[in-house]
């Protein structure tokens, strides 16, 4: 039994969900998600509490949907979240003359090379430049959020000898020695 797929999530005020065939609709101030369900994970509103149950029939439907059980569980739970508070990544920009800026759709990134690198940012995500030197990715979605901030970050990840590049706000990058001259004899 997943231990994660039995706890239940609680539903802040103001979060509506609808479980329609074989979808639940989570809708919230922030906007809305849907999220298709597996064939034998049903889930349903119990007062201020959404659950997510595991209704496979026999021993074999039971053992086949119970990864499922915690997968969908946490789903729901990151939904609930994105629609009443906004999932959020900093980045972190090190390097002399390195910077960030956000034009139009575009996050405008002046990066070390010959020229500057433009990155459109999708519809539902809000791109924020606080400073010149740090990335604030918001929206909803978990998933879009973290996949929009590595994309962000593999344009010029840190570098292992200054550390210059790219990075998460909490990233702790871990210095190489550089080559030592010796005096050899």
């Amino acid at each position: 039994m997943s231990r994660i797929g039995k706890k239940p999530i609680p539903l802040p005020a103001g979060v509506q969900v609808k479980v329609s065939g074989g979808e639940v609709l989570v809708e919230g101030k922030h906007g809305k998600l849907s999220f298709p369900l597996f064939p034998d994970i049903a889930v349903r509103v119990d007062g201020k509490n959404l659950l997510v149950e595991n209704k496979g029939g026999g021993a074999k439907a039971f053992r086949r949907a119970a990864p499922f059980h915690g997968l969908v569980r946490a789903y729901l739970a990151n939904m609930v979240k994105g629609v009443t508070d906004l999932w959020e990544k900093r980045l972190s920009i090190q390097g002399v003359g390195y910077n960030a800026k956000v034009q139009g759709a575009k996050l405008v990134l002046q990066i070390g090379f010959c020229h500057p690198v433009e990155i459109p940012v999708p519809k539902d995500l809000k791109v924020e430049c606080p400073s010149p030197t740090e990335i604030v990715v918001k929206g909803i979605d978990r998933q879009k959020v973290g996949q929009f901030a590595a994309n962000v970050r593999k344009v010029r990840p840190p570098e292992p000898y200054k550390g210059k590049g790219i990075r998460y706000a909490d990233e702790v990058v871990r210095l190489k020695p550089g080559k030592s001259l010796t005096s050899g004899g």
